[in-house]
């Protein structure tokens, strides 16, 4: 691991399958090799647009988030503000995804509409990929599913975006040492 670089696991619910048309709810965040250092953030809704499945799978309200989420111009200053504080020392944040293009496309959205600019510049680390390139297995062969039989992580996913990127973490963590291992 190099010493400017933070990998920051990154994981969000959203109302549906795209940004502008569909809302971001909910960030929850972790520094991977510190997982005490967290985020998380409800937003208020940008849009009544939804897909039921993807709401039930969260079991988010749009009417809840309504009252009590935070705006979104609000939501990413904190988040761009932690991810700072994250790196103050010369770091380099680096944003750490399973499925990294999905949760990307809407923080990356939202950093540039709501904030002018996104604090892990334009590139994102997919923990599939790389537990792809660390393994030699198929792609059919990365949902987390199947990485996990194969990891034994302690920790599972459960549609809470904090929870989530915890354990994204713990997987991005026995991926790196698989890849460090071989080298």
């Amino acid at each position: 691991m190099s010493a400017n670089e933070i990998f920051i696991s990154v994981d969000i619910e959203t109302a549906g399958p795209v940004p502008g048309e569909f809302s971001m709810l909910t960030i929850g965040a972790c520094e991977a090799y510190r997982p005490d250092r967290t985020f998380e953030c409800a937003l208020k809704p940008t849009s009544r647009n939804f897909d039921e499945d993807a709401l039930r799978v969260t079991g988010l309200s749009l009417e809840r988030l309504g009252r009590e989420g935070h705006e979104s111009t609000e939501a990413m200053s904190m988040f761009a503000e932690w991810v700072h504080g994250l790196c103050k020392e010369g770091g380099t944040p680096v944003f750490v995804g399973f499925n990294a293009p999905f949760d990307w496309s809407f923080v990356n959205y939202y950093f540039h509409r709501y904030c002018g600019s996104n604090p892990f510049g334009f590139a994102a680390l997919d923990i599939k990929a790389l537990y792809m390139g660390a393994t030699g297995c198929r792609w059919s062969e990365t949902s987390s599913r199947q990485i996990a039989k194969k990891l034994k992580p302690r920790s599972s996913g459960d549609h809470n975006a904090l929870h989530d990127a915890l354990y994204q973490a713990e997987l991005f963590r026995a991926v790196r040492s698989i890849a460090a291992a071989a080298r």
